[in-house]
């Protein structure tokens, strides 16, 4: 679906163009709305269910920040949905920074640390989980995979000077023999400029070799490295395939770990700096992604919300006061020395915190902004 901006409404006069396009829009929200608001009821509720298996009241649940749009009691909790929908709360009875003597009993500041600290991580656990369970659900269900056969061959490319057409089954690259299209597609970058042999076996089953010279590619990795790859123009098929279930959980939570890896070193490389700070997306990026890929098909959209739950699980863990990892650190540090940190530390580490957290949103919005005007 096309992703729209105000000006590219206003640069039609068109009544039918501009209301398809605004019922496109709205769905494209919807999706992403509905994607961003799961994840934030998953993450709140690893700490919702700890909390209570450990004998914490919950005073709120809540999706969302700012003024509430429904809310209703149950039992002891209030569940509300409110109208900014970038997070979420759980308000635990006696969470406010106290000296922990002044709690009354059963809250939450009253609790041993080796209670609160499973509370709090709880939240990030389960999008861990969250990531793992639906990846396996994408590897049951099947995903696309490339193979070597050519699906397409770009015009003027040097796949089609050679001669090599659609339906065409490579079997070796010069001396490798290839089984998979990874193999074929590194054999290739290897060999910019440089004349290699393509053994293929046309659909006919007629076997052929043909001379080609990748075309030199000049690119980047993730980490701003130039690098100089081959191309040859072609395209793969690609075969769906699935996974018995006990191979789809293995992949689902080798996914998750590689995706958390993964996440990890590029928040190692943005500290460097070899990944530019304009790379870091917001809400608006992140909404966008969510309505290109529930447009793309079921397993695009499960391996989409994967990738932000891991990264939500992760964005949480930073140890930076007023989100789960600065709680961690400090419940951590009650544990090392015996007693709570002293309120005083805690609020002047939590004001740094929210400084901090809001700097790095509006970097994400004008990133975000950016984009839309740009394109």
């Amino acid at each position: 679906m096309e992703i729209i901006t105000l000006l590219s409404l206003v640069g039609t006069t068109d009544p039918g163009i501009l209301v398809g396009r605004a019922v496109g829009w709205i769905q494209f929200g919807a999706s992403a709305l509905a994607i961003l608001a799961f994840l934030i009821i998953v993450h709140e509720f690893g700490h919702f269910i700890v909390g209570r298996l450990l004998g914490v009241r919950v005073e709120k649940f809540s999706v969302g920040f700012g003024k509430t749009i429904i809310s209703r009691k149950v039992g002891e909790t209030e569940y509300i949905l409110a109208w900014i929908p970038l997070g979420g709360y759980v308000k635990f009875f006696g969470d406010e920074m106290s000296d922990h003597e002044d709690m009354p009993e059963g809250s939450f500041l009253s609790q041993p640390v080796w209670k609160r600290l499973p509370i709090v991580a709880a939240g990030p656990v389960f999008n861990f989980g969250l990531a793992a369970v639906i990846l396996s659900i994408a590897f049951m269900y099947g995903i696309d995979k490339p193979i070597r056969v050519v699906a397409k061959v770009m015009a003027g490319d040097p796949a089609e000077v050679a001669g090599i057409l659609p339906g065409d089954r490579i079997d070796a690259v010069g001396e490798i023999n290839v089984e998979s299209w990874d193999q074929v597609r590194d054999a290739i970058h290897k060999s910019p400029g440089k004349e290699i042999t393509i053994s293929i076996q046309r659909s006919s089953g007629r076997m052929k070799n043909v001379k080609i010279i990748p075309k030199v590619f000049n690119t980047k990795t993730i980490d701003g490295q130039k690098i100089t790859i081959g191309l040859i123009g072609v395209i793969p098929k690609t075969e769906k395939q699935a996974y018995p279930i006990h191979q789809a959980i293995y992949k689902g939570v080798v996914w998750t770990w590689n995706m958390t890896k993964f996440t990890f070193w590029s928040i190692s490389k943005l500290l460097s700096r070899d990944i530019p700070a304009d790379q870091i997306a917001g809400p608006i990026g992140i909404m966008q992604l969510a309505g290109q890929q529930a447009q793309k098909g079921f397993v695009d959209l499960l391996h989409f919300i994967g990738l932000i739950s891991v990264n939500l699980a992760i964005l949480n863990l930073l140890p930076i006061p007023v989100l789960d990892g600065g709680h961690i650190v400090f419940y951590s540090l009650e544990a090392i020395m015996g007693k709570p940190v002293k309120i005083k530390y805690q609020e002047l580490a939590q004001q740094l915190g929210i400084v901090l957290i809001l700097c790095l949103m509006a970097l994400a919005f004008y990133n975000d902004i950016a984009r839309l005007v740009t394109g």
